[in-house]
């Protein structure tokens, strides 16, 4: 901490000397008399806090284009779902679900930052050349790119909604995640494997607080009941678009034959067999859905993704280059 250090003593007898009405003493060189009236706030600097630690990162060759294309498709589901957790701050049903939802999508916002970084290093011959730079940053990846240069899956991109439907897009995309991520450690790209070994800790958790979540909405009143049955209803077409296999992972190879990426449908028994018991232990049927178009991995996407971004990049974009 700068200025004063907390310690429980210190924050004891401030909150002592508070419930006795009176206020909290300010250090001398910050009470009224010392201060300059055109600094009565004070200076306050932010320095720059020290990141990239929170970073997986390997020792090992730049991102081949392939590979790159690949990290922008599990980077950009990350990103894009932790933009749409973001909004449930200070809006979710009770205070612990603020946190939780906060929590989570600030994973999602880790994996995304060191996939999008990797993805970055495929472009770093023509962006040193640009501007001295190796590779292009996670953020110029979430900021300056268009709808169509984005990769993220259907699933990802749809509306919170009620909190309901919020925790049935939130079990799916667990779902299928803990299955991803466990296999991609046994990619043969190094930092792919080490992205994986790191995220599903993580999202292994995702899944556990989606599946509590919808057994007690599913057991727990009418109303709740019906909301979470309307919920997996709506999310539910957007599965499908996760098992499917697109010729980049060809190129690739499978993970566990010694490749670098997982097939999308060798995850489809295993996830569909999760959702199952889900459903089974809250009483649940399997919606009953066609099957949406999807094409997210191609560039072509939801209605939703152009609002979201336009909402996430604004500010980005209005005041390019600026540093806090």
């Amino acid at each position: 901490m700068s200025g004063t250090e907390w310690s429980p003593e210190a924050g004891s007898a401030a909150a002592a000397g508070h419930r006795a009405g009176a206020a909290p003493a300010l250090p001398a060189a910050h009470r009224p008399e010392h201060v300059a009236r055109d600094d009565l706030h004070g200076k306050v600097a932010v320095a720059a806090e020290a990141l990239d630690p929170e970073l997986v990162t390997v020792d090992g060759p730049a991102a081949t284009a392939d590979v790159a294309e690949y990290a922008l498709w599990l980077g950009d589901d990350a990103l894009v779902l932790a933009q749409r957790l973001g909004a449930w701050i200070s809006r979710a049903p009770e205070l612990e679900e603020d946190v939780a939802l906060a929590n989570i999508g600030l994973d999602l916002l880790g994996h995304a930052r060191s996939l999008l970084r990797h993805a970055g290093t495929a472009d770093a011959t023509k962006e040193r050349q640009r501007t001295g730079t190796a590779g292009r940053g996670e953020d110029s990846l979430a900021y300056w790119r268009d709808e169509p240069e984005f990769r993220s899956c259907w699933l990802v991109e749809q509306p919170n909604g009620d909190f309901a439907r919020t925790i049935a897009r939130q079990l799916l995309a667990a779902a299928y995640q803990v299955e991803l991520y466990g296999r991609l450690t046994a990619s043969s790209e190094p930092t792919l494997a080490a992205i994986a070994a790191k995220a599903v800790r993580e999202v292994d958790y995702h899944r556990d607080h989606a599946v509590q979540w919808t057994v007690r909405l599913a057991g727990g009143t009418r109303e709740s009941r019906r909301r979470m049955t309307d919920g997996l209803a709506a999310v539910w077409p957007y599965l499908d678009e996760l098992f499917r296999d697109e010729p980049l992972i060809g190129r690739l190879g499978d993970a566990g034959a010694g490749g670098v990426a997982v097939p999308p449908s060798s995850l489809r028994e295993p996830v569909t067999a999760v959702l199952r018991g889900v459903l089974g232990a809250a009483g649940l049927e399997e919606p009953d859905v066609v099957p949406a178009a999807g094409g997210g991995r191609s560039g072509s996407h939801s209605e939703h993704l152009g609002y979201l971004l336009a909402e996430m990049q604004w500010l980005a974009r209005r005041h390019p280059g600026a540093t806090w």
